[in-house]
């Protein structure tokens, strides 16, 4: 995500932003719904009560969060009418944002953006940055254990997946997955831990791929999913480099469980003794 976008986003989620006359920062649930693409405000009901009791989880007073408040909206012919609307705490909307989606781009920005105390573009770009890389290890982690189950299902057996995998490696990287590990320094941990995002998002897809055609050429042989695999890692491996893009060449990056624990700790921090209605 670019730098103008995540200042976009920023600049719009902080022209919805009020304040009480003590000065506490809230969000109107109306605004928030729309800042976060739900076009129903029945179901983003539904994400708020998930909130709530995240909210209560968490020692918080729900009322201190959510205040119930009415809106005033036009109607045809110059009537208007009352409609129910909440005021929501920057701590409110941030669990709001938790019990989204976070695949959907303004959830995820969202999820950061009332995480994040300071309003610096730059940092909140970081973290967006930190957090998608997270979310495409764990995609692949889900992608892959899906491709072994399966292999177990449509072989009988999935006791060479491991060898599978590091195929796709191989294919992928031009070298093995042991080289690759030897050239980034990564021991005792999984080589995809250290993957860039465009890395790790590159072998979901052919894992995708492979699981795809898979299922739907009804291959029963580990011999026949593995050649797959191999051939969905080369091409690619061929789409990026036509890019300019060398995967054996990249540096790698830090350690992923490292970076989940400093997001989990700075989301801890920044939303300490959270300021109430």
């Amino acid at each position: 995500m670019k730098n103008n976008h995540i200042q976009a986003l920023t600049n719009n989620f902080e022209a919805h932003a009020n304040k009480t006359p003590d000065g506490v920062e809230f969000w109107l649930a109306r605004d928030l719904q729309h800042l976060l693409d739900y076009t129903k405000w029945d179901n983003f009901q539904s994400v708020i009560s998930k909130a709530k009791t995240a909210c209560e989880m968490s020692g918080e007073e729900i009322f201190n969060h959510f205040a119930d408040v009415g809106k005033t909206i036009q109607m045809p012919k110059g009537a208007e009418k009352e409609i129910p609307d909440l005021m929501l705490t920057r701590y409110a909307c941030y669990l709001v944002a938790q019990n989204g989606d976070p695949r959907k781009e303004k959830i995820a920005f969202a999820q950061r953006y009332f995480a994040t105390q300071t309003r610096r573009a730059e940092l909140i770009e970081q973290q967006m940055l930190e957090f998608e890389r997270v979310q495409a290890r764990n995609k692949l982690k889900a992608t892959e254990k899906e491709l072994s189950q399966v292999i177990f299902e449509q072989t009988g057996s999935n006791q060479n997946f491991a060898v599978i995998r590091s195929k796709g490696d191989t294919a992928l990287f031009g070298k093995t997955t042991q080289q690759m590990k030897n050239k980034w320094g990564v021991i005792n941990k999984p080589l995809a831990d250290f993957m860039p995002t465009i890395l790790l998002k590159a072998k979901d897809f052919a894992t995708e791929i492979t699981i795809f055609n898979a299922k739907e050429n009804k291959m029963k042989t580990e011999s026949q999913i593995s050649k797959e695999h191999i051939t969905n890692n080369q091409t690619v491996r061929k789409t990026l480099l036509s890019r300019g893009i060398v995967p054996e060449n990249l540096k790698p990056e830090e350690d992923i469980s490292k970076i989940e624990r400093k997001l989990i700790s700075e989301d801890k921090k920044s939303l300490k003794n959270p300021d109430k209605l």
